[in-house]
C-alpha cells in the first residue's frame, strides 16, 4: 500500500476548527473538574430520587453512589477528551473521516444539550465547537481535504 505525503500547510480555516476543538476539548475537561464539586448535589439528587420512589438508602449507600456518579462522570469526559483531542489533529491533517466524526460528535453535542439544562460550561464548550465545525466545511478547508485525499500537493 502506497503512503502519499501532502506538502504544505493546512489553511487558516482548518488550523482555526482544530484550536476550536482543542478549546472545546479545554472546556469539557474543565467540566469535568467543575464536577468534582457537585458531589452534594449528587448526594442530594439520590435521597431526593430515594424519597421520591420510596427506596431508602443509608447515608453509607448515598455517599458510595454519589462517588461512583462523580468518577464515572469525569471518566466519560476524560476518554471524550482524548477522543476529541485524536480527532483534531487528525482534522488538522486533512482527514476527512476525522472531520465527519466531529460532525457526528458535535451535533450529538448540540442535541444534548438542547433536551437537557446545561450549564454555562456546557453552552460555551457547544458553540466553539459548532464554529469548529463550520470552519473545517468552509471553501479552503474542503480544498486542503480534497488535496490530502487524493494525495496532491
Amino acid at each position: 500500500m502506497e503512503t502519499r505525503t501532502v506538502h504544505g500547510n493546512p489553511p487558516g480555516t482548518l488550523v482555526a476548527a482544530f484550536f476550536g476543538y482543542l478549546v472545546s476539548t479545554l472546556s469539557a475537561l474543565v467540566g469535568a473538574g467543575l464536577l468534582l464539586g457537585y458531589r452534594d448535589e449528587l448526594a442530594e439528587a439520590l435521597r431526593t430520587a430515594g424519597n421520591t420512589s420510596g427506596t431508602r438508602l443509608t447515608e453509607d449507600q448515598i455517599q458510595h453512589s454519589a462517588t461512583i456518579a462523580q468518577a464515572f462522570g469525569i471518566a466519560v469526559l476524560v476518554v471524550l477528551a482524548l477522543l476529541y483531542l485524536f480527532l483534531s489533529f487528525k482534522l488538522k491533517a486533512g482527514r476527512n473521516w476525522a472531520r465527519i466524526v466531529l460532525t457526528i460528535v458535535t451535533l450529538l453535542q448540540v442535541a444534548s444539550l438542547l433536551a437537557t439544562s446545561g450549564t454555562a460550561v456546557n453552552y460555551v464548550s457547544t458553540a466553539i465547537s459548532v464554529l469548529a465545525l463550520v470552519l473545517s466545511y468552509l471553501p479552503p478547508s474542503n480544498a486542503y481535504v480534497t488535496q490530502v485525499k487524493h494525495g496532491g500537493a
